[in-house]
């Protein structure tokens, strides 16, 4: 299986500059044959930590706009994974969907959100892609090995891992390298490949993301990284990984 990691700038409140970004990158996957692209955690709204400016920017699933963008984007045979701020009633999850041909075809939400006023996840979904079976976890999911234990216990062989460390300067540089090595351990701990999908750039507030966009195999080792503080987009062919 064809997999791609995009490690993209992020962007604020901009739904259709988004959907111009992921209709272009989706369209060059579609291209390059890509089975699986995964994309930065809330990129499509842009991530933060308030909870009034989540709640504003929270989507649900059957929002025309939404989509409308994914019908635009999505509608080749790439399948792709989109981190966003997602509405269900009066809550607010941070999420991630799954689109394919040009609807949205599953959804996870962050188990163990750190932003607040987000409801955390209760379910551990996995999809079939192929001869492969993968599952997501969103960032700080990674804190918790269960999480990643019970994707791979329903037969996940690869976990998805969007993130978005954009943080305060001297946070950024002390998280920068352990983002990488918690991949690494959570591949060793489940014996999946792991590959992860960050934001790069800075906000308003001045809070900045070098990136640490990765793809890692079961035995830990990163077999690709993304350049710090560029876009980038990385490629891999995985092994066999028959269900």
């Amino acid at each position: 299986m064809r997999v791609a990691a995009f490690q993209r700038r992020a962007l604020f409140d901009a739904l259709d500059e988004v959907g111009d970004v992921l209709s272009r990158d989706l369209t060059w996957a579609d291209e390059q044959g890509i089975d699986l692209a995964l994309f930065p955690e809330c990129y499509l709204q842009g991530h933060s930590y308030e909870p009034a400016l989540a709640r504003r920017r929270a989507l649900s699933l059957d929002d025309p706009a939404l989509n409308a963008l994914i019908a635009r984007c999505a509608s080749g045979k790439t399948t792709a994974i989109i981190g966003l701020f997602e509405r269900r009633g009066e809550s607010v999850y941070n999420s991630a969907v799954v689109a394919r041909a040009g609807r949205i075809s599953g959804v996870y939400a962050k188990v163990h959100p750190i932003e607040r006023g987000c409801t955390p996840g209760t379910d551990f979904p996995v999809w079939a892609l192929g001869n492969w079976c993968f599952g997501i976890n969103i960032c700080s999911d990674l804190r918790y090995p269960y999480t990643a234990v019970r994707l791979a216990r329903k037969g996940a062989r690869l976990i998805c891992n969007p993130v978005n460390l954009m943080l305060r300067p001297h946070k950024a540089e002390k998280w920068h390298r352990p983002a990488i090595e918690s991949l690494r351990i959570c591949a060793k701990h489940t014996r999946c490949w792991v590959m992860s999908a960050d934001v790069v750039g800075s906000n308003d507030d001045g809070w900045v993301s070098y990136g640490s966009t990765a793809i890692v195999d079961p035995n830990g080792v990163v077999v690709a990284k993304a350049k710090a503080y560029s876009e980038d987009v990385l490629v891999f062919d995985l092994p066999d990984g028959r269900l």
